[in-house]
C-alpha cells in the first residue's frame, strides 16, 4: 500500500496503521497512505469497518513541518478527511499519544473516536499564529458544543482522555493497544448497527448556542482574555462562530480565508519562526557529535532564596527529587515556606491538582551544609550575586561533591570563568541562568566556559529540556547576551529622563509595542536599591536615579519608586513628586529637557539593543541571531508575534537601523551608538541576521 501506512483485514475490520517516526505527521505520503487505505478498504466488500490507528508512541501529532513554507502537495487535509468522512463503512480512530492539529481534524472526520486513557487532544494552530485550517473549526464544535470548542482553539491547550469523553470528543477509552481498542470498538459499532454520524451533519450541540448567542460570545471572550496583540486567537474565535451563522460547507470555506490571512500574515510568521529558532537552539555548535549527556540521577541547590526556590520547584515539577541546602536553620525554614506557599496559591486558583502542593513539596528535602552535596550528579549554585561568595561556594565543592558531578553557577553576570578557576576540576563548570521566577520563566541561558567540557555542557541541556526549559547556549561575557543587550536599552531609557521624557511615557512605548512592561516599571518591580547598592560598590553615579533611592523610593516594595503604588496594588501610577525631582536634578545639571516623540523613544530603545546583538554575533557568545531571539522571547516576555529583536530588525531593514543609529550618536554625543562593524556590513550589502546563518 505505501511505505509509512499498511492495511490488515482482520476478518470484517480493516486496520490502516500510520508508521511514520517520530510522531506520525501528516506529510504527503502519510496523507495519501491513509486515503488510499481507507479507499482500498471501503472496495473491499469483506470489509465492514475501519479503524485509523498509529504506530509508535504517538497518534498523528499534527502536520509536518518540514513542509512548511512549501508549495502544496495532493491529496490535501482536506481531500483526506472527505474519503474518511464519505465512507459509507463506520471509520473510528483509534488515539494514543497526542492527537493534534492536523492529527484531531482528521480524527474529527472519523465517524467515532476512542482513545487510551493517557492520549491528549487539542488544537494548538493559534501558537503558530495560524488557526485550524481543514474543518477544525467546525467540525469541533458540533463535536463538544462551541463554548468548548472556542476556548480549546482559541487557548491552544489539549485537553486529556478523560475531558474529551465527558464532552463527547470520544466515545469510549480503551485499554492496551490503541489499535486492538479501536477494532473491539468497531465490532461493537457492527453488532449494535450505530448510525454513522458525520460531524458535518449534527448541529445538535450547536442549538443551544444558536438561540442565545451570548453563551458563545462570554466564551470566546474569556478564551480571548490574556491574547494581548496576537491576531490568530481572534480569527480562530471568528471562525467557530461562523458554526451558529453560516452553512457548513460556507463555514469551510470561511475558515480557509482567515487561515490563508494568517498564514501570509507577518504575525504568523514571526510566530513560526519563533518555533524554529528554539528547535535550533537546541543544536549546540562546538560539540563532537555523539557527545552524551552525564547521567544525573540526583540534584543539589545551594540556596533557597528566590532563585534557589524557584530552581527547586521547577526540578519537583518534572517529579525530579532535589536537596535544597542552606547554612542555617532559619533560611532554611523561611525558602521551604514560600516555596510551600506558592503551592497552595497556585492549587488554589486551579493551576495544578490541589494534591500536587504535598507531592511536589515531597520531593525537595531541606538540609544544612554544604557537605550535602556528595550524592549530587548536578549541583546548581544559587547564592548571593558577588563574586567573593561564589568563588567561595565552588572552592568549597572540590572537597565535598562526588568526581563527574556538573557544577553549576545561576550567576546572571559574573565570568564564569573566574568561578571555574576555583576548583581544581574547571571542566565540569558551567553557567545555568535561570530567570526570575525560575518555576515561572522557561528561559535557561547555558553558559559555556573556556575549559567547560562537551559532555558537561550537554548535561546541562539535557536537564533544562528535562525541567520543560528551553536552553540556549551562550558564550562567557557580563551580563551574557540577555542582561547585556537589556543595559544598552537601560542606558537609553535613563538618558531619557535627562532628555525631557517622564518614566510613563518611556514606558508606555514599551507595552504599546508588546513588551509586557517598561523599565521603569520593572526597576520598581525588582527594587531600585539593588542598582543602587551596586552602583555605590562600583563608584558610579546616576543623578536622578541615586536622587529617587536617596528620597527612600525604592519601588513596590516602599509603595514608591519611578511610580507610585496604592496600598495592595501593583498597579504603577504617575507621581507627580518623580516629574519635580526629575525637573529639579536636571535644572541643578543645567541641562535644558525638550519634547521627545514616541518613534525617537521606540527607536533608541530598539535599535541600540539590536547592536549590542550584533557585538554579541561578532565576538562569538551566540551561535545563531535566532538564539539571541530565543533568550528575549522566553526570557524577557519580548512580543511572540514581533519573533525577537533580531527577527524585528530585518524586517525593520537593517540599512533605516544604521542610519538611525549614526543619527542617534551624533544628536546625543554618545559614539558607542555607532553600528557595530557587522551591523554596517549587512546593512551596506542589504542583507539580513538571517542571512548568517544561510552562511
Amino acid at each position: 500500500m505505501s511505505e509509512v501506512v499498511k492495511v490488515e483485514r482482520h476478518d470484517a475490520v480493516a486496520i490502516v496503521t500510520v508508521n511514520s517516526p517520530p510522531v506520525n505527521a501528516l506529510s504527503a505520503a502519510v496523507r495519501k497512505g491513509i486515503a488510499d487505505g481507507v479507499k482500498s478498504a471501503q472496495a473491499d466488500d469483506s470489509v465492514k469497518a475501519i479503524v485509523i490507528a498509529c504506530a509508535g508512541r504517538t497518534f498523528i501529532a499534527g502536520a509536518d513541518i518540514t513542509e512548511f513554507g512549501k508549495p502544496p502537495q495532493s491529496p490535501s487535509l482536506h481531500e483526506v478527511i472527505e474519503v474518511i468522512e464519505n465512507s459509507s463503512k463506520p471509520v473510528i480512530a483509534a488515539i494514543h499519544g497526542t492527537a493534534l492539529g492536523g492529527g484531531l481534524e482528521l480524527a474529527l472526520g472519523a465517524h467515532f473516536r476512542v482513545a487510551t486513557k493517557d492520549a491528549k487532544l487539542g488544537l494548538p494552530e493559534v501558537k503558530l499564529g495560524l488557526l485550524p485550517g481543514a474543518g477544525g473549526t467546525q467540525r469541533l464544535p458540533r463535536a463538544v458544543g462551541p463554548e468548548m470548542a472556542v476556548t480549546m482553539i482559541v487557548g491552544g491547550n489539549p485537553i486529556s482522555a478523560a475531558e474529551a469523553l465527558k464532552n463527547g470528543l470520544i466515545e469510549e477509552i480503551v485499554d492496551g493497544e490503541p489499535a486492538v481498542g479501536g477494532e473491539a470498538f468497531a465490532r461493537k459499532v457492527l453488532a449494535e448497527k450505530r448510525p454513522l454520524r458525520k460531524l458535518r451533519d449534527d448541529d445538535s450541540k450547536l442549538a443551544a448556542a444558536k438561540a442565545d448567542k451570548s453563551i458563545f460570545t462570554n466564551a470566546a471572550a474569556a478564551a480571548n482574555k490574556r491574547n494581548r496583540g496576537l491576531e490568530a486567537p481572534l480569527a480562530a474565535a471568528e471562525a467557530v462562530s461562523h458554526s451558529l451563522d453560516q452553512p457548513f460547507d460556507q463555514a469551510l470555506k470561511s475558515e480557509r480565508e482567515l487561515f490563508m490571512k494568517l498564514m501570509n500574515g507577518d504575525q504568523s510568521k514571526a510566530q513560526r519562526y519563533a518555533f524554529f529558532s528554539e528547535r535550533e537552539a537546541a543544536k549546540v555548535s562546538g560539540v563532537p557529535d555523539g557527545t552524551k549527556a552525564r547521567d544525573v540521577k540526583q540534584v543539589a541547590i545551594i540556596g533557597a532564596g528566590t532563585m534557589g526556590g524557584g530552581i527547586a520547584m521547577s526540578f519537583a515539577n518534572a517529579g525530579i527529587p532535589v536537596t535544597l541546602i542552606e547554612t542555617g536553620d532559619e533560611q532554611l525554614k523561611r525558602g521551604l515556606g514560600i516555596m510551600q506557599k506558592n503551592y497552595e496559591a497556585t492549587a488554589a486558583r486551579g493551576g495544578i491538582p490541589a494534591d500536587a502542593p504535598a507531592k511536589r513539596m515531597g520531593l525537595i528535602k531541606g538540609v544544612v551544609g554544604i557537605e550535602n552535596v556528595k550524592d549530587a550528579d548536578l549541583i546548581i549554585e544559587a547564592v548571593f550575586e558577588t563574586m567573593a561568595i561564589k568563588k567561595d561556594v565552588f572552592g568549597k565543592l572540590d572537597q565535598f561533591a562526588k568526581p563527574g558531578a556538573v557544577l553549576a553557577t545561576n550567576t546572571s553576570y559574573l565570568n564564569i570563568n573566574d568561578i571555574a578557576a576555583m576548583t581544581k576540576r574547571p571542566q565540569d563548570v558551567l553557567g545555568m541562568h535561570f530567570f526570575s521566577p525560575a518555576n515561572v520563566m522557561k528561559l535557561c541561558e547555558i553558559v559555556r566556559g573556556e575549559k567547560t567540557a562537551p559532555d558537561a555542557l550537554m548535561t546541562a541541556v539535557a536537564i533544562a529540556k528535562r525541567i520543560a526549559k528551553v536552553p540556549v547556549v551562550v558564550g562567557v561575557c557580563d551580563g551574557f547576551v540577555g542582561n547585556r543587550m537589556l543595559a544598552a536599552r537601560g542606558k537609553q531609557a535613563e538618558k531619557f529622563l535627562f532628555e525631557g521624557a517622564l518614566p510613563q511615557q518611556v514606558d508606555a512605548v514599551l507595552t504599546k509595542f508588546g513588551m509586557p512592561m517598561g523599565p521603569f516599571a520593572m526597576g520598581d518591580l525588582a527594587g531600585l536599591d539593588i542598582g543602587w547598592r551596586s552602583r555605590q560598590d562600583r563608584g558610579i553615579k546616576s543623578e536622578i536615579a541615586d536622587a529617587i533611592c536617596e528620597a527612600g523610593r525604592f519601588g513596590q516594595k516602599t509603595g514608591k519608586g519611578y511610580y507610585k503604588y496604592e496600598a495592595g496594588s501593583r498597579s504603577p501610577l504617575p507621581d507627580p513628586e518623580i516629574e519635580k525631582l526629575i525637573e529639579e536634578t536636571t535644572a541643578k545639571l543645567g541641562i535644558k529637557r525638550r519634547q521627545i516623540d514616541d518613534q525617537e523613544i521606540l527607536e533608541r530603545l530598539m535599535y541600540p539593543m539590536i547592536n549590542e546583538g550584533a557585538r554579541i554575533l561578532e565576538e562569538k557568545i551566540a551561535a545563531r541571531p535566532s538564539d539571541i531571539d530565543v533568550v528575549w522571547l522566553y526570557g524577557y516576555g519580548w512580543p511572540i508575534y514581533r519573533g525577537g529583536p533580531m527577527f524585528y530588525a530585518d524586517q525593520v531593514g537593517l540599512k533605516k537601523i544604521a542610519e538611525r543609529l549614526s543619527f542617534y550618536a551624533k544628536q546625543t554625543n554618545d559614539p558607542s551608538l555607532e553600528p557595530t562593524p557587522l551591523l554596517k556590513r549587512l546593512a551596506d550589502e542589504g542583507k539580513t541576521f538571517a542571512s548568517l546563518a544561510k552562511g
